[in-house]
């Protein structure tokens, strides 16, 4: 008997993730991809949820009990986890040839977030108010990469509170958590990096909608 492409893909079973709600209620769950709030300016995802490898998910909550410890009041406030690989073509699509195009990974190795193995995030203060990191999330340029940051702060161009608001975020995440982060995207944190992601998990392209 012979079994369709579309009968396998029908009855496969879904990928394993977890949603980052039931990981801990205090998270600030501020998708920009499923609003037209982002450097696209279109809505990109049907819903506003923050998918991880249940791993991921574990490390991002030991993110927020250094955080606990250490700069009590401040929570997580999430802005992008898995991606499907289909959206990533859309915005490659757009940024590929523009200086734009630094930012956003190649669609043919693809973004560790296409993995459900990276997180775009920032903080919120006791009050739930986004906190101040010198620039928006997803902002393009030398100003909101972590690589310039001692330079910008002596020339003024950032504040002291802002730095260490960044600062407050890496150690969490970094020392916290146990990801890594990159020269520059100060929101950007990857739980695994090349050889070793995709030897632990494979590219997904399943609708955020479509897991449950």
């Amino acid at each position: 008997m012979t079994v369709s492409f579309l009968t396998l893909m029908l009855f496969a079973p879904a990928p394993v993730l977890v949603d980052a709600k039931d990981l801990d209620v205090r998270f600030v769950i501020d998708i920009r991809y499923a609003t037209s709030d982002n450097f696209m300016h279109q809505k990109l995802y049907p819903v506003a949820r923050c998918l991880l490898r249940p791993e991921v998910g574990a490390m991002l909550g030991r993110a927020q009990r250094y955080l606990d410890q250490h700069h009590h009041g401040y929570v997580l406030m999430l802005k992008d986890c898995y991606r499907p690989h289909s959206v990533q073509l859309q915005m490659w699509a757009v940024v590929k040839g523009t200086p734009q195009q630094a930012y956003v990974a190649d669609p043919t190795p693809g973004s560790v977030h296409n993995f459900g193995a990276a997180v775009d995030l920032t903080l919120a203060d006791a009050g739930g108010h986004e906190v101040d990191m010198g620039t928006p999330y997803d902002f393009f340029g030398p100003l909101a990469e972590p690589r310039h940051e001692e330079r910008l702060l002596k020339e003024g161009k950032l504040t002291a509170a802002e730095v260490a608001a960044r600062k407050m975020l890496r150690d969490a995440m970094v020392k916290g958590g146990g990801f890594k982060a990159i020269p520059n995207e100060w929101w950007h944190f990857d739980a695994w990096q090349g050889k070793a992601l995709r030897a632990k998990y494979e590219i997904l392209d399943v609708p955020l909608d479509a897991i449950r």
